[in-house]
């Protein structure tokens, strides 16, 4: 198997893309039946209202669709509903829906949470107040969060806004815990990803916002706390909880990090890179993929020989959550 081509890449495409509204929402539903409604009051109770609405039910086995269709019954949205037959999880919803947006932006939102009734109206004030020679370099916008009690989750950036992204973020251990924001939808429809990732588990999205960080867009981050991000909720996500569903993303997630940064970055941040080899070992118990793969996927010499060095060992490794 050719590990490298799991990885998604970056293809600019010459067709410039026009679009019918500036925020396309979009919401991958698995089994939401209980909290759907949430993100449908939110987003009817927007003072910002040039937006359409991406659903997916991705094969659900509870209620959602039935909830979905009398919702969107009901709605004065501009909704598009797909309902997928099969779960296919979030990564492959997630490029059916970059694939059909019509915004400019595009915000992803989650079928458990919600978000201030000015969250859009925020989000385009502040992407317009950036600089304008600022803007070509700029991913998107992204907000802080809180926990359905009203306590902040995670800690503020010293500035707002506070420009950075992804990686960088990794690379100095702050600004990690959850947060929102959209994409310029440009970028994102000029992501290739390999649909054989699809219907391998949950495969973090942080394959797709490294990448940015790889090609040196920055994101614009502000202190605005505008989406309430529901704790109890999350063990019935749609990316799944357990480890061996996890394992195929894990690899290809800490395949990307090495690729795209060991070279540059090992000595600014040790640990950063040998806790992705740590998760690169311990996920071959579960992908089944032989060492020679492995030594193919790898760019740097000196990863190749610390894995062979320490192949034989990879069952004694234990895989947190």
């Amino acid at each position: 198997m050719n590990l490298k081509s799991l990885i998604p890449y970056y293809k600019e495409t010459k067709k410039e893309s026009t679009f019918e509204f500036t925020f396309t929402v979009f919401t991958p539903v698995y089994n939401r039946a209980q909290t759907i409604q949430r993100v449908f009051d939110s987003l009817h109770a927007q003072t910002f209202t040039d937006f359409e609405w991406i659903i997916i039910n991705d094969g659900s086995t509870d209620d959602s669709h039935k909830v979905i269709e009398q919702l969107i019954k009901k709605s004065t949205l501009n909704i598009t509903y797909i309902n997928n037959s099969e779960n296919k999880h979030k990564m492959a919803c997630l490029v059916q829906g970059i694939a059909m947006a019509k915004g400019k932006f595009f915000l992803p939102f989650d079928s458990d949470d919600t978000c201030v009734p000015n969250a859009l109206e925020v989000f385009i004030k502040t992407y317009r107040e950036i600089p304008d020679k600022m803007k070509p370099s700029i991913s998107g916008v992204t907000c802080m969060c809180i926990d359905q009690y009203g306590k902040p989750v995670g800690k503020e950036f010293p500035v707002s806004p506070y420009y950075s992204n992804t990686f960088s973020n990794l690379l100095e251990g702050k600004y990690n815990d959850e947060k929102w924001g959209f994409i310029k939808t440009r970028l994102l429809k000029n992501v290739v990803v390999n649909p054989e990732i699809f219907s391998k588990g949950y495969i973090p999205e942080g394959v797709i916002w490294t990448l940015f960080s790889k090609l040196n867009f920055k994101t614009c981050y502000i202190n605005h706390a505008l989406r309430v991000y529901y704790i109890e909720d999350t063990n019935n996500s749609i990316t799944g909880d357990s480890l061996k569903n996890r394992a195929f993303g894990l690899m290809v997630y800490s395949l990307a990090i090495q690729n795209h940064f060991f070279e540059k970055y090992f000595f600014k941040n040790p640990g950063l890179f040998l806790k992705q080899f740590y998760y690169l070992l311990k996920t071959a118990k579960y992908v089944k993929i032989p060492l020679k793969d492995y030594l193919k996927s790898l760019d740097n010499a000196i990863l190749k020989i610390a894995f062979v060095l320490c192949w034989p060992f990879r069952f004694l490794l234990h895989l947190k959550p």
